[in-house]
């Protein structure tokens, strides 16, 4: 019987299992199993974005460990140090501005500018056709960038294979033996036999919901906000289809205006946005991000997400990750994000008709303030539950795999089931993304 049982193969099991593996000392240990294979889910499809660009003090301080996880090995996870650039509007940069002074503090190497004068200055000295008006404020992380989705994750699956850990795939869980008297976990159900284990990990992405049932774990629970008011009966996990899409040109089109690549770009605007025809596409505020990737073959990013109609009972996800086909980026991303682009760049001007329909992005599951969830339920359930946060979060297994060894992280101490009922939420900002 293994010890460790981790179900998922994506970004947070496969570095939780070769942390533990590491540390132990003992790979055959730790057993990971995934119903389809290595990065079949949402890693698989992810974005790929690293950043530390968070208004969370908790969520910063996490993703500058997460970050030099990353930078630790490069090339075995496919990362690309570019760094990362936040442009917003007078609306959120006293958030910005208190994101650096944080980022600081920490040691984490970023540079602010503020003024529309001096912001479109910077902006045009890394891109000359930089052309979006009504930004006031920059913030330009020196470290951070993007890793290449299935790359990053073959890599963590050979690094935990290279430590002795079994990855078993095509392995569908489907139910757990709970102990009458304790409640923890004795045993999974597979597809393929019954396991027993000491240590469950339940690492699975937006498939959260389904392990959650297993664990007999609450659909609805109580939020205690900020300010002490209680608001009864949440969803404890609401399902957001993520509006991601490749732009098919030549990658090596976007770039600096030294020839050299960018960094991530993400643009936050209050100012009117207008398709390639004139037509007004949007008079509220909005967000994208975008950066040029070799692996999507094009420019490749995305904008806010939207809900999934129905309950999180009612939706259906594709096994491969993304989600259901009703579900998927449509006409209105398409125009909405692309007209973004040629706002920011004169080098997208015209640029709709080169739109790429390929995988990326899917659904994710939401927690109900929006943040992780790192927690043990059952005694013995370690639950990574990062609401869609996860991809950029590499680190996240090295702390867990800490935690199930007996070390108690500072880190991961925010992100407790416990906060829902305490009120210790995290702040939010003034962006248009949830994640932020």
């Amino acid at each position: 019987m293994p010890r460790f049982v981790v179900v998922g193969a994506g970004v947070h099991g496969l570095s939780t299992a070769w942390h533990l593996a590491r540390r132990t000392g003992d790979g055959s240990q730790v057993l990971v199993l995934d119903k389809t294979g290595v990065a079949a889910g949402a890693s698989g499809v992810a974005c790929g974005i690293v950043r530390n660009n968070y208004f969370q003090p908790a969520m910063r301080e996490l993703m500058a460990h997460s970050v030099a996880s990353w930078e630790s090995d490069p090339d075995a996870f496919s990362y690309h140090s570019v760094g990362y650039l936040q442009v917003a509007p007078e609306k959120m940069r006293a958030d910005v501005e208190r994101i650096h002074a944080e980022q600081q503090a920490i040691g984490y190497d970023s540079e602010l500018v503020v003024g529309e004068r001096e912001c479109t200055a910077y902006l045009r000295r890394l891109f000359a056709d930089w052309r979006a008006p009504g930004i006031e404020v920059v913030l330009h992380e020196k470290r951070g960038g993007y890793a290449n989705n299935t790359a990053a994750i073959a890599g963590l699956a050979a690094k935990a294979r290279a430590a002795g850990v079994e990855i078993r795939t095509g392995v569908r869980v489907t139910g757990l033996d709970l102990d009458r008297g304790s409640g923890a976990v004795n045993a999974v159900r597979t597809d393929h036999g019954t396991i027993g284990c000491e240590q469950l990990v339940v690492a699975v992405g937006p498939w959260i919901r389904d392990l959650w049932e297993m664990l007999d774990l609450p659909e609805l629970v109580d939020v205690t906000g900020r300010d002490g008011v209680v608001h009864p009966g949440r969803r404890m996990w609401t399902y957001l289809a993520l509006q991601e899409g490749t732009l098919g040109v030549d990658p090596h089109t976007f770039r600096t205006n030294d020839g050299a690549l960018p960094p991530v770009v993400h643009v936050d605007s209050d100012q009117p946005l207008h398709d390639e025809d004139g037509r007004l596409v949007s008079d509220e505020m909005w967000g994208i991000y975008y950066k040029p990737d070799f692996a999507f073959g094009g420019v490749q990013g995305g904008a806010a997400p939207l809900p999934v109609p129905g309950p999180a009972a009612d939706v259906a996800i594709d096994p491969y990750g993304p989600a259901s086909p009703e579900f998927r980026v449509g006409a209105g991303f398409v125009r909405m994000w692309t007209a973004a682009l040629a706002h920011c760049h004169a080098r997208f001007a015209g640029a709709r008709h080169h739109y790429r329909d390929v995988p990326s992005g899917g659904i994710g599951a939401f927690t109900p303030d929006s943040f992780p969830v790192f927690d043990t339920f059952r005694d013995n359930a370690y639950v990574i539950a990062d609401s869609n946060h996860g991809f950029k979060m590499l680190g996240v297994g090295e702390l867990v795999a800490g935690e199930l060894l007996g070390e108690r992280s500072a880190l991961l101490e925010p992100f407790r089931f416990a906060r829902y009922r305490t009120g210790e939420l995290h702040p939010v900002s003034n962006s248009p993304f949830p994640w932020s």
